[in-house]
């Protein structure tokens, strides 16, 4: 019974999550936690976890929660629900590619989505930087979070291109330990 709640929930991610995985990160709370799968807290762990591997974070989340609840199996189940929407999409895409890119329609729909994806990605940042700060009470994670959009925005003014995305991860991993050992 539960490869068959980890296939529907993730094929239901699958099927829905758009704008990559950001967008991905409601959709894949509320299946988690609606199915009591994992709770909120070791969720927005697993998120973080996630983000900090290699692979698409859905894809990992996936992995994870259907490692935790059924295995081998059950991850390798909840992985092909997860990704298999995308696969079929693509394939359907690739054959009808050229005339479907040039409707203006499917144009003027795309043009629609991408303020949406990254009003939903800003909203899911915003909800894990709260989420994180308010359950800490110290307020060492907004200190944090300060410090890296300093560095992050600071690298853009001084040079064109600014920090990498990786050097900022690592020096947020460093700034964590540092801060939090203290």
């Amino acid at each position: 019974m539960i490869l068959l709640e980890l296939f529907i929930g993730f094929l239901k991610v699958g099927c829905f999550a758009f704008g990559g995985a950001y967008g991905a990160i409601p959709l894949i709370r509320e299946t988690v936690l609606s199915y009591g799968w994992l709770d909120d807290v070791t969720l927005t762990n697993m998120i973080a976890v996630s983000e900090s591997t290699p692979g698409p974070i859905m894809v990992n989340l996936a992995t994870y929660v259907g490692s935790v609840k059924a295995g081998i199996t059950g991850s390798l189940v909840a992985t092909a629900a997860v990704v298999l929407p995308s696969f079929v999409t693509i394939l359907v895409i690739s054959v009808l590619l050229r005339s479907l890119l040039k409707n203006r329609y499917v144009q003027s729909a795309l043009r629609g989505l991408k303020p949406c994806m990254a009003g939903i990605i800003t909203a899911t940042g915003i909800y894990m930087i709260m989420k994180n700060s308010m359950a800490e009470q110290s307020g060492k994670s907004l200190i944090l979070t300060a410090g890296l959009l300093a560095i992050f925005y600071g690298s853009r003014k001084i040079t064109k291109k600014g920090i990498s995305v990786i050097q900022l991860i690592c020096i947020g991993a460093a700034a964590g330990a540092v801060i939090y050992a203290l």
